[in-house]
């Protein structure tokens, strides 16, 4: 009954915003090379593709009291926030003997008219059977921090080989604590 109270499951909505602390939680869509990366800033070679495109008010998903614009979170009200993501990465293996990418996914944050900084970074390796058709490793990473009005936060990894199939593997979000 608590579910049918949050979502109205015969419409498939979420229900309209209300006050109280700002949260997001987005789920991965599919990603296009748009050459538009140019605006997630200079980043580390080990963390080069900005993921642009979440989900962000679907069943999975919700957004509130943050902005969310091409794959950024905007802090809309100052605070020490939870920031936390998971990337569901997926590649062909090529047996138990080759190292295989580097799997890495980072948390930027990016000050008004400042270039991106990195908040926090995980790296995974791999170790899976010889006769193993693909590879699959999930990053979990969060953290708490301090964020002003206007500060924007993203993700963005070492590879886009990624599993887009499934909303509840690979997700970005925060939310703001009273501390």
């Amino acid at each position: 009954e608590a579910w049918r109270s949050y979502f109205n499951t015969s419409e498939g909505q979420v229900p309209p915003k209300t006050a109280g602390k700002p949260s997001a939680h987005l789920t991965l869509r599919p990603q296009s090379q748009d050459g538009n990366l140019e605006r997630f800033g200079n980043l580390s070679q080990s963390c080069r593709h900005a993921i642009a495109r979440w989900e962000h008010s679907t069943l999975h998903s919700h957004l509130h009291n943050l902005t969310y614009r091409d794959g950024r979170l905007r802090v809309e009200q100052p605070g020490k926030y939870y920031v936390y993501s998971q990337i569901y990465f997926r590649y062909r293996s090529a047996g138990a003997r080759d190292s295989g990418p580097q799997l890495v996914q980072c948390i930027q944050w990016q000050p008004p008219h400042s270039q991106p900084i990195l908040l926090l970074k995980g790296v995974g390796t791999k170790c899976w059977a010889p006769e193993a058709d693909y590879g699959l490793h999930a990053l979990y990473q969060g953290g708490l921090f301090e964020l002003k009005a206007g500060d924007e936060l993203f993700v963005s990894v070492s590879s886009l080989a990624i599993d887009y199939n499934d909303a509840a593997a690979s997700y970005f979000g925060a939310f703001r604590l009273d501390l």
